[in-house]
């Protein structure tokens, strides 16, 4: 199923108006969501016989309606007000998902029979976070697939935590809030996100004190200085996606021998491990 194609070229694609043709039968909204979705990824549900065994074993688990409240509570969401700011070719500021708009959600789950299941999310409502375009175009959010491939990334750092990428500062801010993590280094490439963060967003944080910044390529630093650094734990965030982060997770994979007693973790990586 290719719907990577749909929810990247048309996220928007599913409106208001054909969830509620379909929901006037008695069915759910999750059920009309996925059988437009469905459509849309070229599965005839109603004469192939496999088109919906398929549909009816993993739709259910692939997409999701999601409670936009549950994310506007997030502490981050919260706390942190973000303005309508560029720096060089930089921006930060809102963007959003309409209602019904598909986007991926989490990582990538995978059943006992080997399946790999993306998972698909949407909102009734338009859903506003926070981005930092890169020449106009999106590069880093805090949306709920953010949220929630970091949860555990975030339950687990303790101590003096590594994070290689800066973004928006989700987690460093996250866990800047935990009496388990005394320090947090952050290692960024690009002056104009670190200038962006620095003046809008640190000065936000309850605990500015833990905060470190050094602006340095990531893997000339894994390579020279995190040994020397007496790091806890190490979460790695550098990618956009699978297709641009399998080589970039390889490369700093080999610099964890360096560090035998550091935890690591990476942004996505069962995703990740899926492709490879």
């Amino acid at each position: 199923m290719n719907y990577a194609k749909c929810s990247n070229n048309k996220p928007d694609f599913i409106s208001k108006e054909e969830i509620d043709e379909i929901v006037k039968y008695g069915v759910s909204i999750e059920y009309a969501f996925n059988v437009i979705f469905a459509a849309a990824l070229g599965l005839d549900i109603v004469d192939k016989v496999d088109d919906a065994d398929l549909f009816n074993k993993y739709f259910n688990k692939m997409s999701h309606k999601l409670d936009a409240n549950e994310y506007y509570n997030n502490s981050y969401f919260k706390n942190i007000k973000i303005p309508t700011i560029k720096k060089g070719n930089s921006e930060l500021k809102y963007e959003k998902y309409k209602p019904y708009e598909v986007f991926v959600c989490n990582d990538i789950i995978t059943t006992r029979e080997g399946r790999q299941i993306p998972q698909i999310g949407f909102f009734e409502t338009e859903f506003i976070f926070p981005a930092i375009l890169e020449n106009n175009r999106i590069w880093m959010t805090i949306t709920p697939n953010e949220i929630e491939t970091m949860k555990e990334a975030v339950a687990k750092a303790f101590g003096n935590v590594l994070t290689f990428g800066l973004g928006l500062g989700y987690y460093a801010y996250m866990i800047s809030e935990k009496d388990q993590v005394e320090s947090i280094t952050i290692v960024e490439s690009n002056e104009d996100v670190i200038q962006l963060f620095s003046k809008c967003i640190l000065p936000q944080f309850k605990n500015t004190q833990k905060i470190k910044i050094i602006k340095a390529d990531a893997f000339e630093y894994a390579q020279e200085d995190m040994s020397k650094g007496n790091y806890d734990f190490v979460f790695t965030d550098l990618w956009h996606d699978v297709s641009d982060g399998i080589d970039m997770y390889l490369s700093m994979k080999e610099h964890e021998k360096q560090s035998p007693s550091t935890v690591f973790m990476y942004w996505i990586e069962k995703s990740i491990l899926c492709y490879l």
